[in-house]
């Protein structure tokens, strides 16, 4: 059995356990070999953290780059690797679906797709063609010889437009359509979360932990989510870090900021054999 079929199958049995996993979003090959370090089982790409990493904006990133982000962050770590494929890079359906096909020629084993269109204009797709495009994408996933886990995310809370109903409307008929996961990025509350568990139940839902959202992984898995992401939020803290560390040269002429920094022995340790 090959490297990817093993990671597959681990993946799906992440899914199939009992209990909750985080599932971390390192946005390089080193990122990634630091989460693998600390003991996390599985990991997933940040769309933004990739793009902030290539000096492009989030949303600015073609096929061919995040594919190359996915195959870095295969080859650093054993771990499976899911990959933010936002809308799939195209409106048409088929077109959707072939990015899931790349994604696992990449080496990913999962893989989400979004119904959000990337326009100011129109947002979110409209219900049908959204359906259709998690449809296409899950022919997809099943004519691979191996288990690739399908996240359907229904994007309203990202886009200016908190209507739950809407959002179970559409994870349901995502998860009708055959998705593995269900997962709606920038819930506000418990409550919405519970909304989301309850509607799509028994499949799997993921949970992004990242900006107001404030909830422990023990509460998450006591509301029966199964997967928690952080999305852009490790990448954040970095990146925070580092303009604060160089703010405080710039601005002030000092160096605290090395008192605060990560041991170079220990830094150096993750990346050894």
């Amino acid at each position: 059995m090959d490297a990817q079929t093993l990671r597959a199958q681990a993946f799906k049995a992440l899914h199939e356990r009992d209990g909750v996993f985080v599932m971390p979003n390192p946005w390089d090959a080193g990122s990634a070999k630091m989460l693998a370090g600390l003991g996390f089982e599985a990991l997933a790409t940040t769309s933004a953290g990739a793009a902030f990493s290539l000096a492009r904006h989030d949303g600015g990133l073609t096929l061919d780059q995040t594919l190359a982000n996915v195959r870095a962050i295969v080859a650093a770590t054993d771990l499976p690797v899911s990959v933010d494929l936002e809308n799939g890079f195209a409106d048409d359906p088929a077109e959707c679906a072939q990015s899931i096909v790349q994604a696992a020629a990449a080496g990913a084993v999962g893989g989400s797709i979004e119904d959000a269109t990337g326009r100011a204009d129109a947002p979110i797709y409209c219900f049908e063609h959204a359906v259709a495009r998690v449809e296409a994408a899950v022919a997809a996933a099943r004519s691979l010889p191996f288990p690739f886990m399908l996240t359907a995310r229904a994007e309203n809370f990202l886009h200016g437009n908190p209507d739950l109903d809407d959002t179970l409307r559409r994870l349901q008929a995502f998860a009708k359509a055959g998705a593995d996961v269900l997962y709606a990025p920038g819930l506000r509350s418990a409550e919405e979360v519970l909304a989301v568990v309850r509607a799509v139940a028994p499949k799997p839902v993921n949970v992004l932990m990242s900006g107001g959202l404030k909830l422990t992984v023990q509460e998450l898995s006591e509301m029966g989510v199964k997967r928690i992401s952080v999305g852009s939020a490790l990448a954040l803290a970095a990146l925070g870090e580092f303009y604060r560390a160089a703010e405080e040269i710039k601005t002030s002429g000092t160096f605290g900021f090395t008192s605060r920094s990560m041991p170079y022995a220990q830094a150096n340790q993750f990346f050894k054999g």
